[in-house]
């Protein structure tokens, strides 16, 4: 097989549709387009959903719910993640980056309590559960609120 003795599938490429080239190829006279009315005209357009006059599909189906636009959103990071830091470290924001422990868009970082810590690190998040509290100063270290 060679480059030069390829070739396509039949129906893999279609020519395209010439219009306007006289009434016995299909679409001579009008071009497809019909007689008159807004899609007959050149530069016509229809905004997206317009369905000619009918209610539209997106105003005929019923809405529910409320998506809150002060909604924050946390990357939630275990106790049991923490753990794999040597004892003594202050866990920030950039170190668990680094970590890969928080990834995406967010708002903040929540420390959550599922697992066991045995180091004593100091832990600056977000926001932090109260199991996660717990478990972090019964271990000997701290939780710090971070601000930013």
């Amino acid at each position: 097989m060679n480059l030069h003795t390829l070739k396509n599938t039949s129906g893999a490429r279609k020519s395209r549709k010439r219009v306007g080239r006289g009434m016995g190829s299909g679409t001579g006279k009008t071009s497809g387009r019909g007689h008159k009315g807004q899609m007959a005209r050149k530069g016509a357009t229809h905004k997206p959903g317009f369905e000619g006059g009918q209610m539209r599909l997106v105003r005929r189906i019923p809405k529910r719910g409320f998506t809150n636009p002060t909604r924050v959103e946390y990357v939630p990071v275990n106790v049991c993640d923490l753990e794999r830091f040597e004892a003594g470290t202050d866990v920030t924001l950039s170190v668990l980056k680094e970590a890969r422990l928080m990834n995406g868009p967010a708002d903040g970082v929540k420390i959550l309590g599922r697992g066991e810590i045995t180091k004593k690190l100091t832990v600056k998040a977000h926001a932090f559960s109260a199991s996660a509290r717990s478990k972090i100063e019964a271990a000997g270290g701290t939780c710090e609120v971070a601000t930013d």
